[in-house]
């Protein structure tokens, strides 16, 4: 249930990175609104998500998958530039996220999930 907080989590973390651009420095006041609302949601899954598993690796899948989606985003709907350089790391941001979550053992997990 730990990594779905965290997907989940990661979601509402894309939705207010981009509500801060689009709230045009808290000017506009129902884009503001929902910003601080994902941001809440956001910060409240990881923090439920942090019982079960260790923060180094949650907060590092959490976070990169917050940085990827935002930068998908950004590239895709708000006119951010879209260079091969800038793909590729994206990409390889991800890859390590799989890998974090991959290479977390049943004995991390177990301790993790005991401890909380």
């Amino acid at each position: 249930m730990a990594w779905i907080y965290i997907l989940v989590g990661a979601v509402f973390e894309v939705g207010w990175a981009v509500g801060l651009k689009l709230s045009e420095g808290f000017s506009r006041p129902l884009i503001s609104i929902i910003t601080v609302l994902f941001i809440f949601i956001s910060f409240y899954l990881f923090t439920k998500a942090l019982r079960l598993i260790d923060i180094g690796t949650g907060y590092a899948i959490f976070t990169g998958l917050g940085a990827a989606g935002t930068a998908v985003i950004g590239m895709t709907f708000l006119g951010d530039g879209t260079g091969a350089g800038k793909v590729f790391f994206i990409v390889l941001l991800i890859f390590g996220v799989i890998g974090l979550k991959m290479s977390d053992t049943p004995d991390e997990v177990t301790h993790s999930v005991q401890e909380g």
